[in-house]
């Protein structure tokens, strides 16, 4: 398994910030920048090999590979989306496919959260050590994260068997999912079915639908990857206008059983504009 940050977007809403920067190399503590708590998250759940797909400004993060690798003790492989200024994730995510082939834990690279969201995925997928991480990433960590990822329980407590089943159905896609958070148009949110397995994931829905908000964090099978590369495939060629969170609901129609893993209350925060990077800058101390 490796880490995998999507850091390619351009960031319109944060300028002049990122006017020569990416949104993942915006600093929200001190020097610490959304991306060092990207791979600081990562590397503390045992992943070493990290992906980085740039695009904008990629040169930004190019230049600092070297001090990002030293700081964070990883090897970092950068995969260039030339693209990514005209069209949206779901290309992104598909040009990283042959590397997640064998499984990844993916994270935006605009995303500030806690470690705990990582080793919550990792249990729900029952991963204990999977990643090299001993006791950080199993049942010791948090609470398990499961109710839907580990059962058909739906209630997102603890206690779940944490192998990625529900309801007989095995879900190699396990997405993080804040079913706390009050919903409004612009989250990307989730339905799940009788299963605890999601149906629909889009920000275009009645808010008092959602079960919840996906935040940014999925852990990806190596069983679930062919299938997912195809499905992001159908996605960006339909529309590269579309997001990778698109491709799962493109999977889910195909089939594909896609969980969710509650994160429970936590502190996050996507950072698409300036009020957000406000936000970030309060709780990433914390993160």
């Amino acid at each position: 398994m490796i880490g995998m940050v999507l850091a390619a977007g351009a960031g319109r809403r944060l300028r002049p910030d990122t006017d020569a920067l990416p949104k993942a190399l915006l600093p929200v503590d001190g020097q610490v920048t959304i991306l060092d708590i990207a791979l600081r998250n990562l590397a503390a759940v045992g992943l070493r090999d990290i992906v980085i797909v740039v695009g904008y400004a990629a040169d930004a993060i190019r230049d600092r590979v070297a001090d990002l690798e030293r700081d964070h003790k990883v090897g970092l492989t950068l995969v260039d989306n030339d693209r990514a200024q005209e069209w949206n994730n779901a290309y992104s995510l598909w040009l990283g496919r042959e590397h997640f082939a064998a499984g990844a834990l993916l994270v935006n690279g605009d995303t500030v959260h806690p470690v705990s969201v990582e080793k919550t995925l990792l249990s729900a997928a029952g991963a204990g050590d999977t990643a090299g991480a001993g006791d950080t990433a199993g049942a010791g960590g948090t609470a398990g994260a499961v109710g839907t990822a580990g059962a058909a329980d739906t209630t997102g407590g603890p206690g779940g068997a944490g192998t990625g089943q529900a309801g007989g159905r095995q879900a190699d896609l396990i997405l993080a999912v804040d079913d706390i958070k009050r919903l409004a148009e612009e989250e990307m949110k989730v339905i799940i079915g009788a299963d605890g397995m999601i149906t629909r994931i889009t920000k275009l829905m009645d808010p008092a639908l959602a079960y919840g908000e996906y935040i940014g964090a999925t852990l990806i099978g190596a069983a679930a990857a062919a299938p997912l590369a195809a499905a992001l495939e159908a996605t960006w060629r339909r529309d590269p206008s579309l997001y990778y969170e698109d491709g799962f609901q493109e999977l889910a129609e195909r089939g594909g059983a896609i969980a969710v893993a509650p994160i429970g209350n936590v502190e996050w925060v996507e950072v698409d504009n300036h009020d957000d990077l406000r936000r970030a800058r309060e709780i990433a101390a914390r993160c």
